[in-house]
């Protein structure tokens, strides 16, 4: 028995079985690539599903993260700290928005944006009480709360957790017409992925994102966009709604890449007007702005900003969907992508992606099946061009074989 089979054996054991890993256990991690406690190296292009946007233990990163631990960690918002100011000035300036309200994890961001929007619709739009509603889209993924739960359309997310929270409108992603034919008086907000990732880098319409922000305006419903996996140059933008000339959200919700993949921090933005409906004692997190995330955010941000990742990701992104093009099987039904945010379609009768990721592992690559039958693509934006000449070299294999 292999110290990776102890160790996975121990881990199941333990563990509740919430998730199904691939069968390898990762140590140490550095740019693209990771090892296993075997010492076998593998390029990873899933970045900790966009979390690792940096690379792995970027040194800048690194350097911020133990610089501030050393002096103090957290402080809990009963205090202020020298570090959350200047992080989430920075985090405004690069997102163009008035005020941040920092948090943890990306679902904890979208129950912030939940409760903002709620209470914007009760106090600024003047809706009546417990009436507000939040029209949402179907094959979304925002998260594993009781909230975000209620908004999905997924059955496996909702089974046997009812019952759910009130006051969500599902529609078809990528339908205006569906938009527009939802709303009502009491319709607060659209909340929405700009491409949707769980679901299979789902990419809408040219012009989508600007007419749904039109139809939101027009009708006094603010248009929020949860750019989580997305967003931090992921798609080859800074945020995934600047592809498009008029699509700037009212609520900006952002997370993983935020910390670079070395601390959970997260936020959501947006003007004043909407961020003022926040009054102390409402709303909170006793982590959430703590310096450590705040310096470690800063330096995440600082390292996008210096290295030029979502440039980076929009002429690599590129150069992977023109190699994976010369793919030539019938096993591939479609390929996506926009940046480095790329999915691999394969033909159902394949019986999942799930094979070919344990393939690909054994070839050095590794990538996780998404809405079971597409394999993502999701490398470090620090990759360069030889690296995905051999990703796409070992997909070609693993398809051929």
């Amino acid at each position: 028995m292999t110290d990776q089979r102890q160790i996975i054996d121990q881990t199941e054991r333990r563990s509740a079985h919430n998730y199904n890993p691939l069968p390898l256990v990762l140590e140490k991690g550095e740019g693209i690539w990771v090892w296993d406690t075997d010492g076998n190296k593998y390029l990873d292009c899933l970045s900790a599903y966009s979390a690792v946007n940096q690379g792995h233990c970027h040194p800048k990163i690194i350097e911020a993260m133990i610089k501030q631990a050393r002096k103090i960690t957290l402080t809990s918002r009963a205090f202020h700290n020298d570090q959350m100011g200047i992080f989430l000035e920075k985090l405004c300036q690069m997102a163009k928005m008035d005020k941040a309200l920092p948090m943890n994890t990306g679902a904890e961001a979208v129950e912030t944006a939940i409760k903002a929007v709620r209470k914007w619709g009760y106090e600024i739009k003047g809706v009546e009480d417990n009436k507000a509603e939040i029209i949402v889209v179907r094959d979304n993924f925002h998260g594993r709360t009781m909230a975000t739960v209620s908004m999905s359309s997924e059955p496996d997310y909702r089974k046997n957790f009812g019952p759910f929270m009130p006051g969500f409108k599902l529609i078809d992603y990528n339908d205006l017409t569906a938009l527009a034919q939802a709303i009502t008086p009491n319709t607060v907000a659209l909340i929405m992925e700009p491409i949707q990732g769980e679901a299979g880098i789902i990419i809408p319409d040219e012009g989508y994102l600007t007419e749904a922000r039109k139809i939101c305006k027009q009708n006094e419903v603010l248009f929020v966009l949860d750019e989580i996996q997305t967003g931090l140059g992921r798609t080859g933008r800074l945020f995934c709604f600047q592809h498009e000339e008029n699509a700037t959200p009212d609520v900006l919700i952002v997370g993983k890449a935020l910390s670079g993949g070395v601390y959970p921090v997260s936020a959501i933005l947006a003007s004043d007007k909407i961020m003022d409906v926040f009054t102390p004692g409402i709303h909170g997190s006793t982590f959430g702005g703590n310096p450590l995330g705040a310096a470690i955010g800063l330096a995440a941000l600082q390292v996008i900003e210096d290295e030029n990742l979502a440039e980076r990701s929009q002429i690599l992104g590129d150069y992977l969907m023109r190699k994976l093009q010369t793919i030539r099987t019938n096993k591939i039904i479609e390929i996506r992508g926009r940046g480095l945010f790329v999915g691999i379609e394969l033909d159902k009768s394949l019986g999942g992606a799930r094979s070919y990721c344990e393939a690909l592992m054994k070839k050095g690559i590794l990538c996780k099946e998404t809405h079971e039958h597409v394999i993502r693509l999701a490398p470090p934006l620090v990759i360069e061009n030889e690296h995905i000449d051999l990703i796409v070299d070992k997909i070609a294999e693993v398809l051929k074989d």
